[in-house]
């Protein structure tokens, strides 16, 4: 199936491009991953870290690929498992202070794989991310699941930073609520476009449209009709498509906002 290209560009706030999908699939390199998303209409792409080595690798790709930027973080579940958690959280603040890293996160907690015993690694691993985020200037980008009353009361406990990210939005309307009240931008990924998910189209109705964007999260969540296969930065346009019906919004309104945004959380670009 090919995807048609956007009316215009958006941004993959969102992508793991360094993770094997599976062992039936092998993903293209970074030069042929860009060219695809390019061929339609995302412009740039945010690497994401999830450990200090990713974490590192996506700092060195943001170096030498001019439409890629990072971000650098222990993901919760590798913080509930690290043996020595302390001396990672500080290669991910140096990291951190990097030019071509635009936010920190992915951080928050996750009660859905890692259990009682990992939550205390957990959250002191998070309020180290929002102090390294305060003190870098950058987005901090939140991976929330199975956890959202824990996750807002932290942020609010320890004054959450200027920006954050609900990366791979989870939660109804709600939440959606919540991260509107309090200025924090909800990104929205394949889930949207599944048929068991409305409550993400109705959050994706109801979220300000200055504080939505879209993401892939690849090589996970593929969006409708392409589920069981890879996903890639160039099957954005799905998404963007989704939420633009959802919203009942013009694709070009939804492209020139998700890259506005995008430009404001992690730009400039």
């Amino acid at each position: 199936m090919s995807v048609e290209p956007l009316m215009s560009p958006v941004v993959d706030t969102h992508c793991h491009m360094d993770v094997q999908y599976d062992n039936e699939h092998s993903l293209p390199s970074v030069t042929e991953a860009m060219a695809n998303a390019l061929r339609v209409g995302v412009a740039k792409v945010i690497q994401v870290g999830c450990d200090v080595a990713s974490s590192q690798w996506a700092s060195e790709i943001a170096m030498t690929h001019p439409d890629v930027w990072a971000a650098v973080a222990l993901h919760p579940n590798a913080a509930a498992h690290d043996p020595d958690l302390e001396k990672s959280l500080e290669v991910i603040a140096e990291l951190a202070k990097l030019p071509q890293v635009r936010a920190v996160g992915e951080t928050g907690l996750d009660y859905f794989r890692t259990g009682p015993d990992g939550i205390a690694a957990q959250h002191l691993s998070f309020k180290r991310h929002i102090e390294i985020a305060k003190e870098t200037g950058k987005a901090l980008v939140i991976h929330d699941r199975d956890a959202h009353d824990d996750v807002v009361r932290i942020l609010l406990e320890n004054e959450a930073p200027q920006t954050v990210v609900f990366h791979c939005f989870s939660g109804g309307v709600e939440l959606a609520n919540i991260c509107a009240e309090h200025g924090w931008y909800t990104s929205f990924s394949g889930t949207v476009t599944f048929k068991n998910a409305p409550e993400l189209r109705e959050a994706a109705k109801v979220m300000p449209l200055e504080l939505l964007l879209v993401e892939t999260d690849s090589p996970f969540l593929t969006p409708v009709p392409l589920r069981g296969r890879p996903n890639s930065s160039s099957l954005l346009p799905l998404t963007v498509r989704a939420i633009s019906q959802a919203r009942g919004a013009s694709e070009q309104e939804i492209c020139e906002a998700l890259f506005s945004n995008a430009a404001r959380v992690f730009g400039p670009f």
